[in-house]
């Protein structure tokens, strides 16, 4: 009985959206594309530092070595 809408009602439905959002939609718009950019900063520094520890050899394997 219900399905999913066709293309004219998804149409209608963003012309409405696009009347009542549409001075405020760029600003929303903008900082969405900004908090997007600082996403993938965070997750970028995240795997760098998540590389930079795995690579820091551990103390443990220093003191099991005898002193030479």
């Amino acid at each position: 009985m219900f399905g999913f809408p066709g293309w004219l009602e998804i149409t209608i439905i963003l012309g409405i959206i696009l009347l009542l959002f549409g001075k405020r939609l760029p600003g929303v718009m903008n900082s969405l594309g900004r908090s997007i950019v600082e996403f993938k900063k965070g997750s970028q520094e995240g795997a760098d530092d998540e590389e930079d520890s795995s690579r820091i050899p551990s103390q443990d394997s220093k003191q099991d070595k005898p002193p030479g």
